[in-house]
């Protein structure tokens, strides 16, 4: 789902550059890399991302023998953090959340939420859902949700996202699951927007939200409820544990800092 989007960023890059992109030097590829850096400021983890998908389109055309050699084989990644930059909402945030979500009289934002927080589903797997993907298995109502590279796979639903699935499809037979005031597919603009209406209404202080913060606390909130690391790891249908590791060490280093122990160390003096 990344791949064309990302792939795309490098061809305006290009084109504002006034550069072919096969005409591209190494020298080039790091410009993209430091503009990615410096002037979109984005997260180290995303710029990684970003280059990987170039140094594969350009390993391609290697293959395919459209470029003698690749500009982007030696340009040097960033270093992506242990931990993950991205914190997710506190248990009490979350259900403060959950109860303004099933409030609303709009019924999109409690599935939002639901599909998000509940089921940690990716905010392209959750816009993209269709009533056509849900279903039953085995006793179970489930989702036929469409992840990363095309992979489907079945997650079944707790009743409470079921109801919050039910109330946003209604008497619909077909079409998506979330829908914008216009009856079309929810997008990710306008879900985030929805989410921060969400967070306002439920009175939580955030600097910024966006729909990933829900799949992290999706994941830290049942690494909190005794949930072991391998079960978390399948949850998020993360392929690399260490993934998951991430999040759990971001975790543990906010539940034990030293600032906690000092404070209350202190606590007969303040």
């Amino acid at each position: 789902m990344h791949t064309e989007s990302d792939l795309c960023v490098l061809l305006r890059w290009c084109t504002n550059q006034d550069l072919g992109p096969l005409a591209a030097a190494r020298v080039d590829i790091e410009r993209y890399v430091r503009w990615l850096q410096d002037v979109r400021r984005y997260q180290p983890s995303t710029v990684s991302r970003r280059l990987s998908v170039v140094v594969g389109f350009y390993r391609v055309c290697v293959i395919d023998a459209i470029l003698e050699h690749s500009p982007a084989d030696y340009v040097r990644r960033p270093t992506v953090p242990a931990e993950s930059p991205t914190l997710g909402l506190g248990h009490l945030q979350f259900e403060a959340l959950i109860t303004t979500a099933r409030k609303s009289p709009n019924p999109n934002g409690f599935a939002l939420v639901a599909l998000l927080g509940l089921l940690g589903l990716r905010i392209f797997e959750a816009c993209g859902s269709n009533i056509a993907d849900l279903g039953e298995e085995h006793g179970h109502r489930v989702l036929r949700v469409r992840g990363k590279g095309g992979k489907v796979v079945l997650v079944p639903l707790p009743p409470a996202v079921a109801r919050a699935i039910d109330q946003a499809v209604d008497e619909r037979t077909s079409g998506p699951i979330l829908r914008n005031h216009h009856g079309r597919r929810m997008d990710r603009h306008v879900a985030t927007r929805r989410l921060k209406h969400l967070v306002t209404a439920a009175g939580i202080r955030m600097p910024r939200m966006h729909p990933h913060m829900l799949r992290h606390t999706f994941v830290t909130t049942m690494l909190g409820a005794g949930v072991s690391l391998r079960d978390v790891q399948i949850a998020a249908r993360h392929a690399d544990p260490r993934t998951t590791m991430r999040y759990d060490r971001a975790r543990k280093n906010l539940d034990r800092h030293p600032n906690y122990i000092l404070a209350a160390y202190m606590a007969s003096g303040t």
